[in-house]
């Protein structure tokens, strides 16, 4: 019997299935542990063909608030963490140019 019950818990976590992973820009950190980030992507319109423009707009969770607005980050999908919030951010790819940083050294000249 415990033979049985190995393979239905090897079988649910096959179930379940990868999880999308996306790499998208933060553009907003606003809020405590809670990132906006954007994905670009290009659609191809159907009658003229013209290559649009898109973003996909997903809220992620950051628990210990490593992204900042500008950052490149990999994000996963997750259970609902709150009414919007589906994702969770994996890590920081690339450290992005901090606007409000930017500003303050420049009132300093």
């Amino acid at each position: 019997m415990s033979d049985t019950k190995d393979k239905t818990v090897e079988n649910s976590a096959d179930d379940r299935g990868r999880r999308r992973t996306l790499i998208g820009l933060v553009t907003s950190d606003k809020a405590t542990k809670t990132r906006r980030v954007e994905i670009p992507r290009q659609v191809r319109h159907e009658r003229y063909g013209k290559i649009l423009h898109r973003t996909t707009v997903c809220v992620a969770h950051d628990e210990e608030n490593i992204s900042n607005s500008g950052d490149t980050v990999e994000i996963v999908e997750t259970r609902p963490l709150s009414k919007t919030k589906n994702w969770r951010i994996v890590r920081v790819v690339t450290k992005g140019v901090s606007i409000v940083s930017d500003k303050k050294s420049e009132k300093s000249k």
